[in-house]
């Protein structure tokens, strides 16, 4: 919603490259990566990051972010219809696969956000 605006795009903007200056970690969460996609403010926040966590994608989100990111084809398969808890990691130049088997115990019942988990 902050990208639509120009005024705080920018603030987001600058805000991102100042706390890279301080080494500062500054963390962003999207649910749909499409709507960063169509800003250019936004995309150039996501190719000039560090970290990223990447979890399953869109088709058309996939292949902007193999274009921007560098991702391969191979590489790609980590996103491209998995399941919870597998993904790409970008720290720096290096892109990782993850799996996380995260045990469903009274942390994972405090944590979730799954519907279905909450009913049980």
């Amino acid at each position: 919603m902050l990208f639509q605006h120009e005024y705080s795009a920018n603030f987001l903007f600058t805000l991102w490259k100042r706390m890279r200056k301080y080494q500062a970690c500054g963390t962003g969460i999207s649910q749909n990566i499409e709507d960063l996609l169509q800003s250019h403010t936004a995309r150039t926040m996501l190719a000039n990051s560090e970290f990223l966590v990447l979890l399953n994608q869109a088709a058309t989100d996939r292949e902007e972010l193999a274009h921007l990111l560098n991702i391969s084809d191979n590489q790609l398969s980590y996103i491209t219809n998995v399941d919870s808890g597998r993904g790409l990691i970008k720290c720096g130049s290096a892109i990782v696969p993850f799996v996380d088997h995260f045990p469903k115990n009274k942390l994972y019942q405090m944590m979730t956000t799954k519907p279905s988990d909450l009913a049980s």
